[in-house]
């Protein structure tokens, strides 16, 4: 018998992991973006990334109508980003300073580093979907990284 879904959330919070926002966009223009910690490097030849969306995520539908999403990777200073991405409603990205990439998608300003992936692959995953995306673009800047661990927010040496 599988495990009960509460226990597999306790037992996974005890994988400390970083805190990105998800950022794509609707045909319309309509800018959209989602906290998310499963995010994980897939290859190196070609730059792959994977993400896993919730079916129920509002934003949902913006990954196959737009083909692409940014990666960013928030800093210890952003938790209000991560809390602000994290609810459902509302435009997410007013009073947030950011730009649009390459691909169209926002890249938040004062984030630890972002990836920009266009969406070469899709998998169902249960109640998410795994998009795979190959990089095209990708920077950093020297700062410390939020973290999730055990429920709540971490910094580096807590």
């Amino acid at each position: 018998m599988p495990i009960d879904k509460n226990e597999l959330r306790r037992v996974m919070g005890h994988f400390a992991t970083g805190v990105t926002v998800i950022t794509t966009f609707r045909k319309s223009g309509e800018l959209h973006g989602l906290t998310a910690n499963a995010f994980t490097s897939v290859s190196l030849t070609p730059p792959l990334v994977l993400i896993c969306v919730d079916k129920k995520a509002e934003s949902y539908p913006c990954f196959e109508e737009s083909g692409v999403f940014n990666v960013n990777i928030l800093a210890s200073d952003q938790e209000d980003i991560s809390r602000r991405f994290a609810v459902s409603g509302g435009n997410k990205f007013e009073g947030v300073s950011y730009r649009l990439g390459a691909n169209g998608a926002p890249i938040l300003a004062g984030t630890l580093g972002y990836i920009e992936c266009k969406v070469v692959s899709t998998y169902e995953g249960g109640d998410h979907t795994i998009y795979v995306g190959e990089v095209q673009e990708a920077e950093t800047r020297d700062a410390k990284p939020l973290l999730f661990f055990r429920g709540g927010y971490r910094m580096l040496g807590d």
